[in-house]
C-alpha cells in the first residue's frame, strides 16, 4: 500500500492537472501544449568554439573519433553526433568502449585503442566526459585534441578542453544540438529515444524534442529504426514514449550490457535493409539474454539481502555480470524502497551500480566517499563508480552510516502522487480526449492520475498466466489492476475500496471503451 498524496480538488480539472506540474502563467501553458519548434536550446558558453573547432577537422580532413557511451542514450547520441559529421565530409569513425574490458567512458586503454586504430587529432565525448580530466589530459599529451559533450553532473574539477555541457538534456539532446549547429534541421528521432531512454523530464525543450521526435519516427526512413520496431512487434504510427522506454531502448541498452553496444550504433547509421534486418534479430536475441541473466541476478541478490533492512541496501558478489547490475539494483528499489548499491566484486577493482529514491541524491553520496573510489558519475537518482575491491567493506560501512544518518522514516514511505479526486461520472470520453493535448507522457510530466473513493468492485476476475493481475468492474467500468492479483480474496462480495487510476481507452473489434488502469487499491 501506498502513501496517497492528492494535489487538487475543487476548481477546473485541467487547470488544477496544469498547476501540479508547475505550470501558471499563460505563456507557460501555451508552450506545454504548443512545444516549440525548433527547441528553445540552453546557452553552451563553449559551443561557437567547439563548432569551430570541428569545422576546421572536417575541411582539414582531420581523423575525428566520436567517443560514445554504451547506453541507449549514448548509443543515439554517438549515431546523431557520427552521422552528421560523416554527412559532412569529415574523416570520423565512431568508437564505443566495451563494458568489461575498458569500463564506462574515456579510458587509457580506449585512448591507447582509438590512437593505434585510427590516430585522431580530435576526439568528441558524447554522453560522458565531464569527469573525465585526467584521461582527457592523457589524450592531449598525445597531441589530441578534445571536445566533451555531456550532461553527467559536474564535478569540482573539469577537464581543461571545450565542454558542450547542460543537465537540462540527455547525451543524445546535448549532441543534436552541436549537430543543430552544424547543418540545418538534423533528424530528432534519435534525440527523443535517447530523451526517453534516459528518463530526462519531459519538460521545456526535452518536451519539444519528444515530441517532435516521436513525430519523426512515425514517418521515418531509417531502415535501422524499421527494423527494430519491426523486432519488437509494433508499428512506427502508433510508437508512443512506453514502447520506446520499455520495449526500444532496452534492445539498444542490451548490447552494452552483453557484448558490445557498437551493432546498436551500426542498426541507427545503415541504409542496408538487409543488415538492419539481421542486427535488430541480434538486438533482440540480446535483449532476452539480458532479461534472463537480470532476473537471476535479482534472484540471487535477494537472497543476499539481510533480514533486517538498513536504510541502504548494499550487495556484491563475483558473479555478477557488470552489464546488468544497475537493472538488479532498481529491482531491489522496487521490493525494498531503500537506496540499492549492486557491486560486481573483481579481483583487484569492483564495478557498482547504485539506484535511489526520492529525496536522497546518490551520487553526491558516493562521491561523500571520493578518497576510496577510483573513479564516480551519474545522476541524483542513478550512479555508478569504480572501487578498489580491499575497499568495499570501508565503502559499504561508510554510505550505510550516511543513509542511516541523511534518510527520514518519511523518506521510505512511497507516495503516490494523485493529481485530483474525482467522482466516476466524470470519466468520459471527453476528459480522456483532453488529457491527450499533455502527452508525450513521461518522466517529469506523468500520465494524469484521479482518485475516487468509497466505490465498489462488481465483479474481479484473475487474469494473466499466472493469475498475477485483476480484471475489474468498479460500479459497473471497465478496470484492470496489473500485479494486483493477491487481493483477489480480498475484493468479493461488493468489496468498497478506494482506487487510484489513469484513463485509457480500450479500441477491440471497432468497439471503443474507458477503462481505468488502477495504479492503487485501498479496502475499506
Amino acid at each position: 500500500m501506498k502513501k496517497w498524496l492528492i494535489l487538487s480538488g475543487s476548481g477546473d480539472l485541467i487547470e488544477n492537472i496544469l498547476k501540479n506540474r508547475g505550470l501558471t502563467t499563460k505563456k507557460e501553458i501555451e508552450e506545454f501544449f504548443h512545444p516549440p519548434y525548433p527547441p528553445h536550446l540552453p546557452s553552451f558558453p563553449d559551443l561557437a568554439k567547439a563548432i569551430e573547432r570541428i569545422k576546421k577537422a572536417i575541411n582539414n580532413k582531420e581523423s575525428i573519433v566520436v567517443y560514445a557511451d554504451y547506453d541507449a542514450d549514448g548509443v543515439t547520441a554517438g549515431a546523431i553526433m557520427w552521422e552528421t559529421i560523416y554527412k559532412l565530409g569529415g574523416n570520423v569513425m565512431p568508437y564505443i568502449p566495451h563494458r568489461i574490458e575498458e569500463g564506462y567512458g574515456l579510458s587509457l586503454k580506449g585512448i591507447d585503442a582509438v590512437k593505434k586504430e585510427f590516430n585522431p587529432s580530435l576526439i568528441i565525448t558524447v554522453d560522458h566526459g565531464i569527469t573525465a580530466w585526467e584521461k582527457i589530459a592523457y589524450a592531449k599529451s598525445l597531441g589530441i585534441d578534445v571536445i566533451v559533450t555531456d550532461h553527467h553532473v559536474k564535478p569540482i574539477k573539469l577537464p581543461d578542453c571545450l565542454i558542450v555541457h547542460t543537465t537540462e538534456l540527455s547525451g543524445a539532446g546535448v549532441s543534436w544540438c552541436v549537430a543543430k549547429k552544424l547543418m540545418p534541421d538534423p533528424d530528432l528521432s534519435l534525440a527523443a529515444i535517447g530523451t526517453i531512454a534516459d528518463m530526462m523530464p519531459l519538460v521545456g525543450p526535452n518536451r519539444s524534442i519528444v515530441k517532435f521526435g516521436l513525430l519523426a519516427i512515425a514517418k521515418t526512413k531509417r531502415v535501422g529504426l524499421e527494423a527494430l520496431m519491426g523486432d519488437a512487434g509494433i508499428s512506427k504510427e502508433s510508437l508512443a514514449t512506453y514502447e520506446v522506454s520499455h520495449m526500444i531502448a532496452p534492445r539498444l541498452n542490451a548490447m552494452g550490457r552483453i557484448e558490445h553496444a557498437l551493432d546498436a550504433l551500426r542498426l541507427l547509421c545503415t541504409n542496408n535493409k538487409e543488415k538492419a534486418r539481421t542486427l535488430a534479430e541480434t538486438l533482440g536475441l540480446k535483449n532476452r539474454e539480458r532479461q534472463q541473466l537480470t532476473a537471476d541476478t535479482t534472484l540471487h541478490a535477494l537472497g543476499l539481502v539481510p533480514k533486517t533492512t538498513k536504510k541502504l541496501i548494499f550487495i556484491a558478489h563475483q558473479s555478477y555480470n557488470q552489464g546488468v547490475i544497475g537493472l538488479v539494483a532498481g529491482k531491489l528499489v522496487e521490493e525494498y524502497y531503500v537506496p540499492a548499491i549492486v557491486v560486481s566484486k573483481g579481483e583487484v577493482y569492483s564495478k557498482a551500480s547504485a539506484r535511489s529514491i526520492a529525496g536522497f541524491n546518490i551520487v553526491e553520496a558516493i562521491r561523500s566517499a571520493s578518497d576510496l573510489l577510483v573513479d564516480v558519475g551519474g545522476h541524483p537518482m542513478a550512479a555508478g563508480f569504480t572501487v578498489e575491491t580491499k575497499n568495499l567493506g570501508a565503502l559499504q560501512k561508510r554510505l550505510e552510516q550516511l543513509a542511516e544518518k541523511e534518510i527520514s522514516d518519511e523518506l521510505l514511505i512511497r507516495v503516490l502522487t494523485i493529481d485530483a479526486e474525482i467522482p466516476l461520472t466524470s470519466v468520459t470520453e471527453e476528459l480522456w480526449k483532453k488529457l491527450r493535448d499533455f502527452e508525450p507522457f513521461g518522466f517529469g510530466n506523468p500520465e494524469p492520475v484521479f482518485a475516487t473513493k468509497n466505490v465498489h468492485v462488481t465483479e474481479a476476475r484473475l487474469v494473466g498466466a499466472d493469475g498475477k493481475h485483476l480484471k475489474l468492474k468498479i460500479d459497473g467500468m471497465e478496470a484492470i489492476a496489473f500485479n494486483f492479483g493477491k487481493l483477489y480474496g480480498e475484493l468479493q462480495a461488493n468489496a468498497t475500496v478506494d482506487i487510484a487510476y489513469t484513463i485509457a481507452l480500450d479500441t477491440w473489434n471497432g468497439s471503443r471503451r474507458l477503462q481505468l488502469k488502477v495504479k492503487d487499491i485501498h479496502i475499506v
